[in-house]
């Protein structure tokens, strides 16, 4: 009977961290998107709200969302940061909640507990991760690929044990690093457009080559730790 008391103030202590830890991400992306209010023009500002969310939306991802962003003139910094701030902030979301993301319809009860019951043959594709642990989720997130940003990679950081922590700065560091790569390189494919358009068709051309290139190699590779796991 007397440590009632005491544990009715854990237990509000421990809705209060949670309700510290549901809201926190929301009141960054505000501040984040305040900034944006502020600072941009009208029609910017609608057009890159739109495009943060399309970035949500399969397939869209980094490689397609931001060159979108620069052929609609927005600067590759903005349209890079913004891109990149969607994967951090779903990230802190996860590392803050991710029981609760867990019960969350189709996120939680579908996709995030199929990925995490195939962690085994996720990890026998993506050795490289584990290896490199810190590094290496850093790494995977600056992919442009379906699956390497701000929702995956922490499930993933959980399943090798790596502190959230570390997770969270993983993210930062390989967002934003990817999403400037993007950004930078479609900024000059488009200046080359406004040269000469044969520089800027060429400029496709080599990009799609070395795109089909790099996947190529990544699938015989894949291919190749599959037999070895067999």
């Amino acid at each position: 009977m007397d440590t009632a008391p005491g544990n009715g103030s854990v237990n509000l202590a421990r809705a209060g961290k949670a309700l510290f830890n549901l809201v926190i991400p929301f009141i960054v992306l505000g501040i984040y998107i305040f900034i944006l209010y502020v600072s941009l023009p009208e029609a910017v500002y609608i057009s890159l709200l739109g495009l943060m969310f399309i970035y949500f939306i399969p397939p869209a991802g980094k490689e397609s969302v931001i060159p979108i962003g620069i052929s609609l003139g927005m600067p590759w910094w903005i349209i890079g940061t913004s891109v990149a701030m969607m994967d951090i902030i779903s990230t802190l979301f996860m590392i803050l909640n991710f029981d609760l993301a867990l019960k969350i319809p189709v996120l939680g009860d579908r996709w995030m507990k199929s990925f995490m019951e195939h962690g085994g043959e996720f990890f026998s594709k993506h050795r490289w991760i584990e290896r490199f642990s810190s590094f290496g989720l850093a790494v995977f997130v600056m992919i442009p690929m379906q699956g390497t940003g701000g929702v995956a990679t922490p499930i993933v950081g959980k399943m090798i044990g790596i502190p959230g922590k570390n997770v969270f700065l993983a993210v930062v560091a390989g967002s934003l690093s990817g999403c400037y790569i993007i950004a930078l390189g479609s900024e000059y494919i488009k200046d080359l457009f406004l040269i000469d358009i044969r520089y800027g068709i060429a400029a496709v051309a080599v990009t799609a080559v070395v795109i089909l290139t790099v996947y190529y190699a990544w699938t015989r590779k894949k291919k190749r730790l599959r037999e070895r796991a067999l």
